[in-house]
C-alpha cells in the first residue's frame, strides 16, 4: 500500500519490484540514489503522473514496467536518461492520441534498441484501437503537402520520392556567382 516511492531503497539495489501498490505520480529524481539499478516494475500502481526528472540518475536501467497504469502521455525529457534502456512495457494505460503523445512515439522511434509493447490509442474516441504510430502518421499527413514536411517519411512509400523530388524542384534555386554556387531556398 506504498503511495511513494520510499526513501530508504539500499543504493546498490539493481531489481526493485513496485508493483501493485498505490504510487499515483513519480517527483523529481525520485530514485536518484539508486544508480545501479537495471530492472524498475512500476506495474499496477495508478500511476498518471511522471516528473520529467523522475528517472534522472538511472543511466544503468535496461528494463521499466509502466504497464497497467493510468498514463496518458509523457511529458518531453521523462525518458532522456535511460541511456541502456532495453525493454519498456506500457501495455494496459488509457494512451490519449493527440499532440503530447508524440515525445514518447519519437523518443521510442529514434531509440529503435528499445523493445515496447502496449501503445495504443485509447481515446479520444476517433482513434480509439489505433495504434500511436499509424495515428502519430495520420496527424503529418494532414499537413499541406505544397510545405516542407517535417517527417519526409511519412509519405506514402511510393509516393515519397516523388513528392520530395517535385518539393525539391519547386523550392530550391541554384544561381551561379562568381564561381560560386549559392544554394537558396525559399
Amino acid at each position: 500500500d506504498l503511495k511513494k516511492v520510499p526513501s530508504n531503497i539500499p543504493p546498490d539495489i539493481v531489481k526493485l519490484d513496485l508493483s501493485n501498490n498505490k504510487i499515483r505520480q513519480l517527483r523529481t529524481k525520485e530514485f536518484e540514489d539508486v544508480s545501479e539499478l537495471k530492472i524498475l516494475n512500476l506495474n499496477s500502481n495508478g500511476i498518471a503522473y511522471i516528473d520529467p526528472a523522475a528517472f534522472s540518475g538511472l543511466s544503468n536501467l535496461e528494463e521499466l514496467d509502466l504497464s497497467n497504469n493510468s498514463l496518458q502521455n509523457f511529458e518531453y525529457g521523462v525518458l532522456e536518461d535511460l541511456y541502456f534502456l532495453k525493454i519498456l512495457w506500457l501495455r494496459d494505460n488509457p494512451w490519449r492520441c493527440d499532440y503530447n503523445i508524440h515525445y514518447l512515439f519519437y523518443w521510442l522511434k529514434h531509440h529503435y534498441n528499445v523493445h515496447y509493447n502496449g501503445l495504443e490509442c485509447k481515446m479520444p474516441e476517433e482513434y480509439k484501437g489505433w495504434s500511436v504510430g499509424k495515428y502519430v502518421r495520420s496527424y503529418y499527413e494532414e499537413c499541406p503537402k505544397d510545405k516542407l514536411p517535417i517527417y519526409p517519411e511519412t509519405f506514402d512509400l511510393d509516393k515519397e520520392d516523388e513528392e520530395w523530388e517535385r518539393h525539391k524542384e519547386q523550392s530550391v534555386q541554384t544561381v551561379k556567382k562568381q564561381g560560386v554556387i549559392v544554394t537558396v531556398i525559399g
